[in-house]
């Protein structure tokens, strides 16, 4: 039999070996609502907190209300997975979910930090993910945070509300509602969630003086909306857009009458007459109900959250008056989508561009000249792009240019094994996420790539100018003689902006045609 004095150091050996490593304890943070334990991340020098509430969950009587306060909790919350996703169809093949599956109750955010205490002050970036306002969610790969926060930087996701559940309008939902206003709910939970991140980021080591909004697709769209809003704009440092904008003509905006006739129209088919009947059916059937046209409900003019057409408020001068770093991708959408049955012959386009413009086809033949069938690609390309986001987007950097800085790019670096730098390639690169998407070969070339356009994304977060040591310089649009853009590949350089005159004639099309 062991003596006791062999005896007890084995008992303190397996008493410490079961107790967690100084990086694996919770090292609970402070937030209005109560407090949240942490978990470490890939890097045991990041903390991850997953699965926020930032807001009530918008169920039952909540349901197409303005998010409300988060209930206060007594003990120690875990934060070490994903809360659920808003409801979605399964509509993109390229999503890839960590979150806790899918329900109403969706109104989480999650935050990676390097953060050791509350003094830190570090910049934060808030990212907003894509999917037309119809799908997506913040547990995503490819925006995960981790990388970011390696850079020395609080980086936040966030999931909002989602199509019917999202963007509903309909006038009694406007006679309750204090503001005389429906629809846009996922933008007020985006709103509340950077009011959130403004009230709690220092506990996690952010400066909330020094948030930046980023987003792609659907995201970036997001970012230039809440830069509109009088709810949101006071509170943004910086502005990150990748891929879209609130300025048509895909997901332009509509008045709030407009939108209120597709919610009661929606609300008959569905055998749902009344507000409360509406709200009354489960959250599966009514995202059922939505399978016919999940793109039917719009963003709304709602005269609260949107009081005015996004360009209105852009040319009064009246958004958020910060740094602007924006652009798109080489081939947002194909030239199939212009051409159609036409060859890829100038006599094909020429006959597509008298199809889709009619007496202004002239104009759009002059703007987007081709002389050969490599030419009629490029040009066929470039107008289905500005089409689907590019216009919009050089809308936005335009209008932008006139009050603050402004670092425009055009992404052209395909993912290996693609054609074409297509609409979203770019996310993983800019965020320091190739690792995290097994789906690709990536190359050291892709690496490379990668490593130039995070610090870039880097940079901008912490000083509104993404020029650093040893990049190539990326001189704003609207600051020196010749206006200048960055293409982003695998070599990066500044060019002089070409084809303006491509979007001012889409400039002066009604912003609701195509």
């Amino acid at each position: 039999m062991p003596s006791h004095r062999t005896f007890l150091p084995v008992v303190v050996t397996l008493i410490l070996s079961a107790l967690p490593s100084p990086a694996q304890l919770p090292n609970p943070v402070h937030v209005a609502s109560g407090l949240l334990a942490g978990v470490p991340g890939a890097d045991p020098s990041i903390r991850v907190f997953r699965g926020i509430p930032y807001a009530a969950p918008p169920i039952g009587d909540l349901r197409w209300r303005a998010p409300q306060p988060v209930k206060p909790w007594n003990a120690v919350r875990p934060s070490d997975h994903f809360g659920p996703r808003a409801m979605q169809l399964p509509i993109f093949g390229d999503m890839v979910f960590r979150s806790d599956g899918m329900s109403e109750d969706c109104l989480y955010l999650n935050i990676w930090t390097p953060a050791k205490s509350s003094t830190d002050h570090l910049p934060v970036l808030v990212y907003f993910f894509g999917g037309g306002f119809i799908a997506g969610d913040g547990s995503e790969p490819r925006y995960d945070g981790e990388s970011m926060a390696r850079k020395g930087i609080v980086a936040v996701t966030v999931n909002y509300r989602l199509g019917v559940f999202g963007l509903l309008a309909h006038p009694d939902l406007t006679k309750e509602s204090p503001h005389h206003a429906s629809g846009n709910y996922g933008f007020l939970d985006q709103a509340a969630a950077i009011q959130w991140v403004h009230r709690n980021i220092a506990a996690f080591g952010g400066d909330p003086r020094k948030i930046t909004l980023g987003g792609e697709s659907a995201g970036s769209f997001s970012v230039s909306a809440q830069m509109a809003s009088p709810v949101s704009r006071n509170l943004i440092a910086g502005a990150i857009g990748e891929s879209g904008a609130l300025f048509g003509p895909t997901l332009a905006a509509v008045p709030l009458a407009e939108a209120e006739k597709i919610g009661v129209s929606f609300a008959a088919r569905s055998g749902a007459p009344s507000l409360a009947a509406l709200r009354a059916m489960s959250a599966e059937k009514l995202l059922d109900a939505t399978r016919p046209n999940p793109f039917e409900f719009p963003i709304t003019i709602d005269s609260y959250f949107l009081p005015q057409p996004a360009v209105d408020i852009y040319a009064a001068g009246q958004q958020a008056r910060v740094p602007l770093l924006v652009g798109w991708n080489g081939e947002e959408s194909g030239a199939g989508a212009i051409l159609g049955n036409d060859p890829a012959t100038p006599e094909g386009l020429s006959h597509a561009l008298r199809r889709l413009y009619g007496a202004r086809a002239d104009e759009a033949l002059k703007a987007f000249h081709s002389t050969n069938n490599l030419e009629v690609k490029e040009a066929a390309t470039a107008l289905a792009s500005a089409r689907f986001t590019a216009f919009g987007t050089w809308k936005w950097a335009d209008l932008q240019a006139r009050t603050s800085p402004v670092y425009r790019y055009f992404y052209t670096h395909p993912r290996p094994g693609e054609g074409g730098a297509v609409h979203s390639a770019e996310i993983e690169y800019a965020l320091g996420n190739l690792s995290l998407n097994k789906h690709y070969a990536w190359t050291d070339a892709d690496r490379n790539l990668s490593i130039t356009m995070q610090q870039y994304f880097a940079n901008f977060i912490k000083t509104g100018d993404p020029n650093g040591l040893g990049l190539p310089e990326w001189p704003a649009i609207n600051r020196g003689p010749e206006a200048r853009f960055m293409r982003l590949d695998i070599a990066s350089n500044s060019e002089p902006i070409l084809h303006r005159d491509r979007y001012l004639f889409l400039d002066s099309i009604p912003p609701t045609a195509p």
